[in-house]
């Protein structure tokens, strides 16, 4: 099997759905024995440099949307959650049905607040970080 390089290691992680990168994450830590806070940052990150990331903790710009109940709408959260991400209707319904879930990560202030208020205004709790 040829090497891939780093710029097709990323270029096949943007392909991938939220999902499909969680399984990934799981399988990765599996078979090299880490947890996802040491694997995740060079995942999703692409491998951020240490001092991005003391500044990063200094002011937080990047927020994660957390799902953590899809409420009485179950479907209607399904479908804002479609909006929001590229996710199929199965992947969608998967992200829902397996709460607490991230639906977004790393966005800007703005895009956090507005899927939050988008999330719950279909009925589901949200948690930002």
């Amino acid at each position: 099997m040829a090497k891939l390089s780093q710029d097709d290691l990323l270029a096949q992680f943007e392909e991938m759905t939220l999902i499909e990168l969680s399984e990934f994450v799981k399988a990765f830590e599996e078979k090299f024995d880490v947890t996802a806070a040491a694997a995740a940052p060079v995942v999703v990150a692409g491998g951020a440099a240490g001092g991005a990331a003391a500044e990063a903790a200094e002011e937080q710009d990047e927020f994660d949307v957390i799902l953590t109940g899809a409420g009485d709408k179950k479907i209607q959260v399904i479908k804002v959650v479609r909006e929001l991400t590229s996710l199929g209707l199965k992947e969608a319904k998967d992200l829902v049905d397996g709460t607490p879930k991230p639906v977004l990560e790393k966005v800007a202030k703005d895009a956090a607040a507005k899927a939050k208020e988008s999330l719950e205004a279909a009925g589901a709790s949200v948690e930002v970080k």
